[in-house]
């Protein structure tokens, strides 16, 4: 296991919307549905259908799914027709998401056995 990092400032800030909005980006990426969007979205563009057959959710999950990552800026979509390609608006989500999935492998039974986090959060 890599050295912890160095201590962080504490992480209420004068900003308390700023402190919202770091909440809930993480409450979007811990969602599985959410994150395995980003992650295929992350590979390349793809559309609706195809979502729905890589991860094999229901359309209106899908669809549900990727209008929150749409209004939070993560993902945008380029319409042709009746059809709507999706991908990356931010760039960043890679590195955060890259960055998560490091600190889940080296602590990855701890939070798969974790007790105090109910089933309901994720």
């Amino acid at each position: 296991m890599p050295p912890p990092a160095a201590a962080a400032p504490a992480t209420a800030t004068a900003l308390p919307e700023l402190d919202l909005a770091s909440a809930r980006l993480f409450r979007v990426l811990g969602n599985p549905t959410r994150l395995g969007i980003l992650e295929l979205l992350l590979e390349r563009p793809h559309t609706v259908s195809e979502l729905i057959g890589r991860l094999g959710c229901s359309p209106s999950r899908v669809s549900n799914h990727l209008a929150c990552l749409r209004w939070c800026g993560f993902v945008e979509a380029e319409r042709w027709g009746r059809t709507a390609t999706y991908s990356i608006r931010d760039a960043r989500v890679a590195g955060v998401i890259t960055a998560a999935r490091r600190v889940a492998t080296d602590h990855c039974h701890h939070l798969a056995s974790c007790t105090r986090i109910g089933p309901d959060w994720v």
